[in-house]
This record gives structure tokens, sequence and C-alpha cells, in this order.
């Protein structure tokens, strides 16, 4: 941290967060040379500096060879007696990664596990239909880690045009099918009573209803089992 304080009327300046501490964080994404890679972790090599960025077991799958161009878009972890980075592949992935982190309980290392397991859109799913189950196949995520996410997030998740329902702009899960969610709901609880995972009972049902906006529940139900 550099303080540059000439006299009493200066502004302080923190090359981490900008001036007198704004929240925008300065570091938004490291541009440079994948120097070395090895699992949680990257060394990435900007402008002779290495820089370490703390990175997810999917992440660590899809990054270039060793000596290759890559860029993180990064979160700044910062605390009393440690600095550092996590990156990711796309603003999409830091933006869940920074939600799953509001979560009481949940830090960088808990988001970094789930979002080795699961890619954002699964994730996505998996809060929406209450899917405690599946996120708490993540190593470290318990039962009651993955109930306080899909408690504290289901409000706070956006799905976008191509996910849900063709808008324009984001919509919740509570716009899917329109104002009367029941045929929705009824759909997705009968195929979970059948033994499907919730969340891809979802997806199935998500995909009917963009497809046929008005089904009642039986044909919603009856065309969604053809998507497994």
């Amino acid at each position: 941290m550099c303080n540059l304080t000439p006299g009493p009327q200066s502004r302080t300046f923190d090359p981490i967060y900008g001036n007198d501490g704004e929240e925008t964080l300065l570091i938004a994404y490291v541009n440079g040379v994948l120097e070395s890679l090895q699992e949680g972790n990257a060394v990435i090599d900007v402008g002779g500096v290495g820089i370490n960025v703390g990175i997810s077991g999917s992440t660590l799958d899809r990054m270039p060879g060793v000596g290759e161009a890559v860029k993180l878009y990064t979160y700044t972890n910062v605390r009393e007696d440690t600095f550092s980075l996590f990156g990711f592949l796309s603003r999409d992935e830091l933006s869940l990664f920074k939600m799953l982190i509001t979560v009481s309980g949940i830090g960088p290392k808990a988001g970094l596990s789930i979002l080795s397991v699961m890619t954002p859109d699964d994730l996505r799913f998996a809060i929406m239909a209450g899917d405690t189950r599946t996120i708490a196949k993540a190593p470290g995520i318990g039962k009651k880690s993955a109930e306080r996410i899909t408690l504290e997030l289901k409000d706070k998740i956006r799905v976008t045009e191509d996910d849900l329902t063709g808008t324009s702009a984001g919509v919740s899960i509570d716009d899917l099918g329109g104002g009367d969610n029941s045929a929705r709901d009824e759909a997705v609880a009968a195929l979970v009573a059948l033994g499907y995972n919730s969340t891809d009972a979802m997806k199935a049902v998500r995909k009917v209803l963009k497809a046929n906006g008005d089904a009642d529940t039986e044909m919603v139900l009856r065309l969604a089992l053809k998507e497994f």
C-alpha cells in the first residue's frame, strides 16, 4: 500500500482500492504470459513480474499452455496480514464467485471449490431449484453451507436471454413462464418425485416453457420428460 501524504490537504491513494478507499478495485484483471500452473494457483508474468493468482479446478482445466498469453479477471482479497488475487477466465465466473463469498461462512477457498465442480449455469440452476445436494458435492461444502447458499442467493441470481425466456433484459427465475408459475412449479415437483435431480428438472421445464409459454402442467410435464 502506498500512502501519498505531503500535507494536510492531500488525498490518500491506495493502489488496491483507489483514492480514499473507493470500493472499485483497480486490479480488474491480469493480462500476461502463463509462467507456471499447478492445482489452485497460476503464475502470470506481467511485464517481468510474476503474479500469483488463485484459480479453481475448472479454470485450471481450461488454461492455455505454459508460455502462452492469458487474461484472468480477478478478485482482490485483502486482510490484515495477506493480499491475494483470485482469477477467472470469464467475468461471469468472477461475478458468481463474488456473489458466493457474500454468503455467511463461504470464503474464497470455498467459492473456488464450488466453481471447480459446477459451471456457472449449473450453479445458477442449482440455487434456483434449491438443489443443496448438488452444491454440497463440492469439497469442503457441507449441507448447512449449501442451504445457506440457496437461501441467501436465490433472490439475487439473474439469468440471461439465452438461459431463459429470450427477453433482452436479465430476468429472475420467478419471471419464467409468465406471472403464473404454478405449471412450472408443479412440473418440477412432479419430476423430482419421479426421481429426477431438481436441477435437471428445472432445466428441462425451462426449455419446455421457453418454447411453449402457455402450456399447462400436464403438457409441460409430458414435454419435459422427453428431455431426459
